[in-house]
């Protein structure tokens, strides 16, 4: 009767041990998946805000007709600099989908600033066809972000 006892307490621990470290064990992977998913969020955040302000100050400077070509051109390579670093960020942080988009609303965006520094005016058809391109291709990459950090339509993460 003892060692049926004894076994009985034995068996228990076991299972109370082990439950403990399975329910450990899934709170460690949830919490580290909430991590990574934040700080890709973090990231897509300041890799979208780094290309609308490249665009912006593009746009600025293609409005102007009065700027001297050298200021022209030092004005737009600056604005499109803090993307570049972003932009290697996010080809070692982001699911392959999610890199794509972006390498290929970084490029749309660099072909943009390169009319604007050539001195390509924002009422300017080439201006236009770049903007549109540009603008489809960030809308595909925020979409993708959306997809891959699991937010719905209506803003609500899962």
């Amino acid at each position: 009767m003892q060692w049926i006892a004894l076994i009985s307490t034995i068996v228990g621990a076991v299972i109370a041990t082990g439950s403990a470290m399975l329910l450990d064990r899934q709170r460690w992977k949830r919490e580290r998946l909430d991590r990574e998913t934040q700080t890709r969020r973090t990231l897509y955040g300041d890799y979208l805000a780094g290309l609308s302000e490249a665009r912006h100050v593009c746009g600025n400077v293609a409005r102007d007709s009065d700027m001297e070509p050298s200021t022209r051109r030092t004005m737009a390579r600056e604005a499109f600099g803090p993307c570049i670093g972003l932009r290697y960020q996010m080809t070692i942080s982001a699911p392959r989908r999610v890199v794509e988009a972006s390498e290929d609303a970084f490029r749309r965006l660099r072909d943009l600033r390169d009319q604007v520094m050539e001195g390509v005016l924002v009422t300017d058809p080439l201006y236009l066809a770049g903007r549109r391109t540009y603008d489809d291709a960030l809308a595909v990459l925020r979409a993708r972000m959306r997809e891959d950090l699991n937010v719905s339509e209506d803003g609500t993460a899962p």
